[in-house]
């Protein structure tokens, strides 16, 4: 859930001082916030963004930002220094879902629920450039999608540009009643069906129950997306990182439905999980080279 904390002090006067703005309708519909608009609505339609619960965010290319430069902000607002800083991020643009908004409201209303921040030079700071209207402002996650973007593309995978949080009810529950060990909750998933070790070889990474929107929660998630493209936040929800928009959200779906058949099997066996049959390491295996994965063989027994 987003919360605004000192954060609206220290952006002070910048966003009202912000003059001259051109319509950012032609921004709305370049194919980058096009894809960001469907995502936000989709994870709304899948009940995983109550009230303003959730963000997203997109490190634009360069090709990108030119094509949006004409829709900027003739004044953008003052620069908002971080707690952070990332010197590989400096001078990135951003397209990022704002605090305390709706993601049910992206689609009707892009520019008022969506912004585009620019980086400073040192890589410490941030201003808004277009949308986020009348005083809007980052997620108050930001400095948690911020550092993980500068893993992503330092030690990870640097063609991720997408950074998604949502609140997936099955992926909560399952925090609840499981071990929070990367390993443990890999397996029950990998276990679930045989398409998730397709989607996430690499496994699946969890932190504890951390404060939102804390910078504790934020490196303990950059530290763990040096190795995972998604994260268990538990009793929160779950942090994923994708290429693309598509596969970004097919990552949190996947992830999402497995643990739902977890937990309906446990159900259906009667509170254990100690099941008839299941996906052996064998099979997992087998998939696996079948399709050329790239296994986290520590998973596996």
């Amino acid at each position: 859930m987003d919360v605004f904390g000192t954060m609206q002090d220290a952006f002070g006067q910048g966003v009202s001082a912000v003059k001259g703005a051109v319509s950012g309708v032609a921004v709305e519909n370049l194919p980058f916030m096009r894809g960001f608009i469907r995502l936000c609505s989709d994870g709304w339609q899948e009940g995983w963004h109550e009230r303003n619960g959730g963000n997203l965010s997109y490190r634009m290319t360069h090709a990108e930002v030119d094509s949006c430069k004409s829709f900027f902000y003739d004044v953008p607002s003052s620069w908002v220094k971080m707690s952070v800083q990332a010197k590989n991020l400096a001078g990135a643009y951003f397209a990022v879902t704002g605090a305390g908004r709706y993601m049910r409201n992206v689609q009707l209303d892009p520019s008022f629920n969506v912004g585009i921040v620019e980086i400073n030079a040192a890589g410490d700071s941030w201003r808004l450039v277009w949308g986020l209207k009348d005083g809007g402002m980052p997620t108050s996650e930001f400095a948690s999608h911020f550092l993980i973007h500068s893993v992503r593309l330092a030690s990870a995978d640097p063609t991720h540009r997408i950074l998604y949080h949502a609140h997936p009810d099955n992926v909560i529950a399952l925090s609840k009643i499981i071990p929070l060990d990367a390993r443990i909750i890999t397996r029950a998933l990998w276990k679930a069906h045989t398409e998730c070790i397709m989607v996430f070889p690499k496994g699946i990474g969890v932190v504890p129950c951390m404060v939102p929107g804390s910078m504790e929660l934020a490196r303990a998630t950059s530290e763990l997306m040096k190795t995972y493209d998604a994260v268990i936040w538990a009793q929160h929800g779950l942090f994923a990182s994708g290429p693309d928009f598509d596969s970004t959200f097919g990552l949190m779906q996947t992830v999402e439905k497995a643990a739902k058949i977890h937990g309906l099997a446990i159900a259906m066996n009667g509170g254990s999980s100690e099941f008839a049959n299941t996906i052996t390491d064998d099979d997992l295996r087998a998939i696996a080279r079948s399709l050329n994965l790239k296994v986290n063989e520590a998973f596996l027994s």
